[in-house]
């Protein structure tokens, strides 16, 4: 191998060599795509994070420090670049079970397909810092997926990996919006690449296609009323969003399956993320019964485990209800009655009065004798004024 680059001593060249050998090697990395963007402050987005934040849009889920998610500078001791990478996932299922009376399933969404992305994604970027590191004395490197402080997408979206859609997501030219993000800052004065065109043009089928119109405008999403989000809170959903979920356990997919620039784009190469049929479209009622060992054994390499078991289960009821499945009645009764949570037994109250019938309103009436959460007796009230 050549010998190493020195930092300091090195020219422009040099970084435009590295960078075709780091483009070379991306691939054989697990690396389907890789940009390079200057590490100057987001100032722009950080006044759209300001006004997300004063319209209150944010999710909770994401670093609340906005300066933090703006200013490399504060990440990072000598900030000169930032390489954003995309990995390209599955779209589609093969031979996919489907539900039927009985035996009705939920979905997981494609984010949550085959191991858990987080994982996947620090590994390649760890190979990718080893390929650096072998090639330039001095480098210093920090990167992050997804949970780390800079905004993924506006990297991806600086360093020419693809445009920001209309629906939240990078829409990248090759593999469409079907890519995971990550990003690594360095010292390394990398020449930066060239923003992608943005192609949505006057396109509105994502925001039309949103369940309950959480993209309250092109790039803006109030992600209080985004299915994906709600999926993933613990508590109780309200009954409205009860209904916008359908049979979603994890995750939406709606506004990219509907984005024309996904039309026919699957992606099959990255072993670690294909999936696996029975896990991302399970049988609902099965679920319930599911304690924290078996979900940790089924669940726990994929990204929709990371807030436990519970949300999940309160989603598969969710799901029962909106199916208005009478075989469940029996295993809603039995919730009712033995399960400790609140959130579930308030869940399957309003599941079983949206079910319906007589054995559905002798289970609630039954457990109205003898429930004292005013939020299960309120839930449980209004079911049987709706299962009458």
């Amino acid at each position: 191998m050549m010998s190493k680059i020195k930092l300091e001593a090195a020219t422009a060249a040099d970084w435009e060599r590295l960078k075709r050998d780091i483009a070379e090697a991306a691939p054989g990395l697990g690396i389907d795509k890789i940009g390079y963007a200057a590490a100057d402050p987001f100032l722009e987005l950080k006044e759209r994070l300001y006004r997300h934040r004063e319209r209150g849009f944010e999710s909770g889920f994401e670093e609340p420090d906005i300066e933090k998610r703006t200013h490399p500078e504060l990440l990072h001791e000598q900030p000169r670049s930032i390489l954003s990478i995309a990995i390209a996932y599955p779209s589609k299922l093969t031979n996919p079970p489907r539900s039927e009376p009985g035996a009705y399933r939920g979905l997981i969404s494609r984010s949550a397909w085959g191991e858990d992305y987080h994982h996947v994604l620090r590994r390649r970027l760890e190979l990718l810092e080893a390929f650096i590191a072998e090639r330039v004395d001095g480098a210093l490197m920090r990167s992050m997926v997804d949970t780390g402080e800079l905004v993924d997408r506006a990297v991806a979206e600086r360093a020419g990996i693809g445009w920001s859609g209309k629906n939240c997501a990078v829409i990248t030219p090759e593999w469409g919006s079907w890519v995971y993000l990550g990003e690594m800052i360095t010292n390394i004065p990398f020449p930066p690449d060239t923003p992608v065109t943005e192609m949505c043009g006057d396109c509105t089928l994502c925001i039309d296609a949103c369940p309950t119109g959480a993209l309250v405008g092109p790039g803006q999403l109030n992600a209080s009323r985004c299915v994906s989000f709600v999926t993933q809170t613990k508590g109780v959903v309200d009954d409205e969003m009860k209904v916008k979920i359908g049979n979603r356990l994890y995750g939406c997919d709606t506004c990219q399956i509907v984005c024309p620039h996904n039309k026919g784009k699957h992606w099959t190469h990255q072993p670690e993320l294909q999936p696996d049929n029975d896990l991302v479209k399970p049988l609902l009622l099965p679920l319930l019964d599911m304690g924290n060992r078996e979900f940790k054994e089924r669940y726990g390499r994929s990204a929709s485990s990371w807030r436990g078991k519970k949300p999940i289960q309160r989603n598969a009821v969710i799901a029962l209800g909106n199916f208005k499945d009478r075989s469940a009645v029996p295993r809603l009764k039995r919730l009712l009655q033995e399960d400790p949570r609140p959130e579930l037994r308030e869940t399957a109250a309003w599941a079983l009065g949206r079910i319906g019938g007589d054995e559905a309103q002798e289970a609630l009436e039954s457990a109205l004798e003898r429930e004292t959460e005013t939020v299960v007796r309120e839930a449980l009230e209004k079911a049987l004024r709706r299962s009458v």
